[in-house]
């Protein structure tokens, strides 16, 4: 059993953010719908399908990872008709999830005001570049946009060189973690009032909130904070090294992991009583990290973090893909998963970082092909007869 078994989707999401957050509430079970366009089907899918290195079976990894555990369902939003089907669908389920742009949702009659009055229970939400209120809603964002506007590029990157945005594309991930936490928020306020509700979510704000305590520092000083490359603004030695086969990071948060330290390294040059406590290494920080750095070049990565991990020291390799995705570590706890084309073949993915000591269970079923469940969503949940069906497969209607 998993988590959400039972709770009922529908995804109307595309490209990043919105599958994202929908994904994640599909991983944990809920039964999830994703309502695709005819013809042409959400934008993903033909992003990278024709790159042999990047797609299997003419779908693209966008769309294979981030539809697993979905079903597809093709209507036509924009007709008389289809609407009444999408209502029909709203009637049984709990959560409308989209990522359209501000207003969209209204124009399509699909917003919240609209999906409550047919179901009261409905929950929707909407992940947006900027929110569906303030100044500037309608203003379109991609990742880097609000990577760039919530602050922390400034912060990234080495000392004097141009603004760096994250590798990892968190401007888009961080709206849909926001979009599936805020909806799960809105089913337990349901349990309580009986009610649906409308979650709006700022991609922008997401990266607001993750500056956390740097903005409150930022309030407290007034100063704007500004890139420190992989050093640390209070702790040193908290930086990334090389050595003689590939970079590590050392973490030393306290003055015991110093001392610690100076044993691994053993040189008299920084077994000063100065650098026991972190005011003096502060002070001093330079030429600690470029005293260790020329220390750590003289052997291997493996052999620095054994002697690190036997002294209990905070480290690290900086692992590439490679690297990463096959660590032990990793792959005791399920987090490389094999999830099966609708056609044919596997490929390999990430899995669910949700672990749950009871209603947890590890499957996942294949991306769709578009449409590929129109007509057991038509006759088995709508409960249309296959004469109606036809007639809309006909016209247009569905797919």
């Amino acid at each position: 059993m998993k988590a959400l078994e039972g709770v009922k989707v529908i995804d109307l999401t595309h490209m990043l953010s919105g599958p994202y957050g929908a994904m994640l509430l599909a991983d944990m079970g809920a039964d999830t719908i994703k309502v695709e366009p005819p013809g042409r089907g959400e934008g993903t899918r033909k992003l990278l399908a024709s790159d042999p290195k990047n797609s299997l079976h003419g779908m693209g990894a966008y769309f294979l990872t981030l539809n697993r555990n979905k079903r597809s369902v093709c209507i036509d939003l924009k007709s008389e008709k289809g609407l009444e089907l999408f209502y029909e669908l709203v009637k049984q389920s709990d959560i409308v999830f989209d990522n359209f742009s501000a207003g969209v949702t209204r124009k399509l009659k699909i917003d919240h005001k609209s999906l409550s009055a047919i179901n009261s229970r409905i929950i929707t939400c909407t992940v947006t570049g900027f929110g569906e209120d303030g100044p500037n809603p309608n203003h379109p964002a991609f990742d880097q946009v609000v990577q760039g506007m919530g602050g922390g590029m400034s912060i990234t990157g080495k000392p004097g060189d141009s603004p760096l945005r994250a590798g990892i594309p968190i401007g888009d991930l961080a709206g849909g973690m926001f979009g599936a936490m805020g909806v799960l928020a809105a089913l337990q306020s349901r349990t309580v009032t009986g009610r649906g509700q409308h979650v709006d979510i700022s991609m922008l704000d997401c990266q607001i909130s993750m500056l956390n305590y740097m903005a409150t520092m930022f309030f407290l000083s007034g100063e704007n904070p500004g890139p420190l490359g992989n050093g640390h603004f209070v702790h040193v030695p908290y930086n990334t090294f090389a050595t003689r086969t590939q970079h590590i990071i050392i973490a030393v948060i306290t003055d015991n992991f110093w001392i610690n330290l100076l044993e691994v390294l053993n040189t008299p040059e920084l077994d000063s009583e100065k650098y026991l406590t972190q005011p003096g290494r502060f002070e001093d920080r330079d030429f600690i990290n470029q005293k260790i750095q020329e220390i750590f070049k003289r052997k291997t990565a493996e052999h620095w973090l054994e002697a690190l991990r036997e002294k209990r020291i905070p480290c690290a390799p900086v692992n590439n893909f490679e690297q990463a995705l096959n660590d032990p570590q990793i792959r005791h706890r399920n987090m490389v998963v094999e999830v099966n084309h609708p056609q044919t073949g596997s490929v390999q993915m990430p899995g669910n970082p949700v672990k749950m000591s009871d209603t947890y269970e590890d499957s996942f079923s294949p991306p769709p092909l578009l449409g590929e469940h129109t007509d057991e969503v038509m006759l088995n949940r709508l409960g249309i007869s296959k004469e109606r069906l036809a007639e809309l497969k006909a016209s247009g209607i569905v797919e």
